[in-house]
């Protein structure tokens, strides 16, 4: 399905449920090609003309893989998440080809911690990523934020009044709250990263940087 000169744009997605299509849906916006692969006829269907290529395949079987040409993908997502031993297998059966980078759906941090045993080497989990960004976006004053999992955090949130009319040089924001503004967005204006001489003002939006705790205590300023 794909050929060499393809790959480093091509993603092969396996489960085009509501993950997995959207995934797919959005890579093939983006520009890149997809090969979508889904156990069903009637989704198979669905994304017909959506997709550069879909199929119908049975994920688990290594041979069917090969014989659909996922060896030569250097990406691949597994989208399926309701079947956990499907998930699993299919994860293997992609190692097995050699395929460099995995990424795939867990419904649980027990399935996500048998997808990185078995050779998935990027692990995501939407539901309870997105349910604790919505506890931390409802219970602060953050208008927008992202956390990893080393505890490090950025957020969008308003200036404070402390900073209002000063640059970020004399704001001393970093010494006084630990966080790093990374850029200034002001209504009808387009984003600005941030340098020392960037002056702060009024209504703006900071992008900053910190520990979750620190970016948290930042935005309660406000």
């Amino acid at each position: 399905m794909a050929s060499n000169e393809k790959d480093a744009d091509s993603v092969v997605v396996i489960g085009l449920g509501r993950f997995g299509g959207t995934v797919a849906e959005s890579l093939s916006k983006l520009g890149h090609e997809v090969l979508g692969i889904d156990s069903s006829m009637k989704i198979v269907q669905d994304y017909a003309d959506q997709l550069t290529h879909v199929v119908q395949a049975d994920s688990t079987d290594e041979v069917a893989l090969r014989q659909l040409g996922v060896d030569a993908f250097q990406r691949a997502v597994v989208g399926i998440g309701t079947h956990i031993e499907a998930s699993v297998l299919t994860v293997v059966a992609l190692s097995e080809l050699g395929v460099k980078q995995i990424w795939a759906k867990a419904v649980s941090a027990k399935h996500a911690k048998i997808l990185k045993a078995v050779g998935a080497h990027h692990v995501i989990r939407p539901e309870a990523e997105m349910g604790d960004r919505v506890a931390h976006l409802i219970t602060s004053k953050m208008i927008d934020f992202i956390k990893f999992e080393d505890g490090f955090a950025i957020a969008k949130v308003r200036a404070p009044r402390e900073a209002i009319g000063k640059s970020l040089a004399d704001a001393h924001l970093r010494r006084q709250h630990g966080v790093t503004v990374i850029g200034v967005k002001e209504h009808g204006q387009d984003f600005t990263y941030a340098v020392p001489e960037t002056v702060v003002p009024q209504g703006a939006l900071l992008v900053v940087s910190g520990t979750v705790e620190q970016v948290e205590r930042f935005a309660a300023l406000t």
